[in-house]
């Protein structure tokens, strides 16, 4: 079982549905299997530090990695990333990438609680 994050650039709506909103509409045009969008420079700055943090999920070292899926940066595309964790790592490792976020100027909406964190 895992705990995802997405994380994405643009102003922070002013309610956590309006955020849902938005994140449902960024998913639709940058992450959908057949579309074809590079992840941002912020974007890939934030999947960056996240990995230099915590390591990314490789065959090597797959059990030292909170992530669900790997790499890391295949989740991102355009403005916005979308990212799984263990979910035995799920609190310590979404505050800290909350926060990462919201240090970088970027949103962070928990899809689980349908609501931003910060």
């Amino acid at each position: 079982m895992s705990y995802g994050l997405a994380v994405r650039e643009g102003e922070r709506p002013a309610d956590d549905r309006t955020a849902g909103r938005v994140l449902t509409d960024l998913f639709d045009r940058c992450l959908e299997p057949d579309v074809d969008s590079p992840p941002t420079e912020r974007i890939a700055a934030y999947v960056a530090a996240l990995v230099e943090r915590w390591g990314d999920v490789t065959d090597d070292v797959e059990d030292a990695s909170p992530w669900a899926a790997g790499p890391l940066i295949g989740g991102a595309g355009g403005p916005l990333v979308h990212f799984p964790m263990s979910w035995s790592r799920a609190e310590e490792v979404s505050a800290w990438a909350a926060a990462l976020a919201d240090s970088m100027g970027l949103v962070c909406f928990d899809p689980q609680q349908n609501r931003l964190r910060s």
